[in-house]
């Protein structure tokens, strides 16, 4: 099995392992997965490694674990992915096995674990990315509603999380990505709390 191979083995895993949902499915996936790339190329990344990880780093969102909160989702994203990767046909280069592991593990908002290498912190910082911007809020208020949330807690999570990404980027060219899509959750937030106040006026 070349790379390319394997690729296509790890994209066909994770449709059967995660659904195409584009709140924190395949959808999400996707795109985080094609801005590593765009991001990895520019900054000389090792693609492969980047990919991978990109690949598999929210497969952890949909298991039995994850369900009874018992860990979080990117600890778990990494054992899985660990195991998995054990398991097929291909020899990795051990400091490229690691350092997928280490991406996974290191790139969720919550995990506490910070990135080390350069393709953890591509990884971290657009996971964020896809949190901002229009998509960002399609995100936020889709995840709220399923959750049976209201407009209040739309502004809470605005307020405790999304609003404060920019500040946890660590590459410069992904702040650059990430500043119009700031603005565009900023407005928004701004223009919600406006129209509530009105509305108790």
């Amino acid at each position: 099995m070349n790379q390319q191979e394997l690729l296509e083995e790890i994209k066909n895993y994770t449709l059967k392992h995660i659904p195409y949902d584009d709140i924190h499915g395949y959808g999400h996936t996707e795109r985080v997965h094609h801005m590593c790339i765009e991001i990895g190329k520019k900054l000389g990344a090792n693609l492969f490694v980047l990919e991978i990880a990109a690949l598999l780093h929210d497969i952890g969102r949909f298991s039995e674990d994850f369900k009874h909160r018992n860990k979080n989702h990117a600890e778990i994203s990494a054992n899985l992915a660990s195991k998995y990767l054990q398991t097929i046909d291909f020899i990795f280069i051990k400091t490229d096995f690691e350092n997928i592991i280490h991406c996974i593990h290191a790139h969720s908002f919550s995990s506490q674990k910070l990135p080390k290498t350069l393709e953890a912190k591509i990884l971290s910082d657009v996971d964020k990315l896809d949190a901002l911007g229009a998509i960002g809020l399609y995100r936020t208020i889709g995840y709220t509603t399923r959750m049976d949330g209201t407009i209040q807690d739309v502004l809470k999570h605005l307020e405790n999380k999304i609003l404060i990404l920019i500040e946890q980027l660590f590459l410069d060219i992904s702040k650059e990505f990430a500043q119009k899509r700031h603005e565009i959750i900023d407005r928004f937030y701004q223009e919600l709390k406006n129209e509530l106040k009105m509305e108790r006026t």
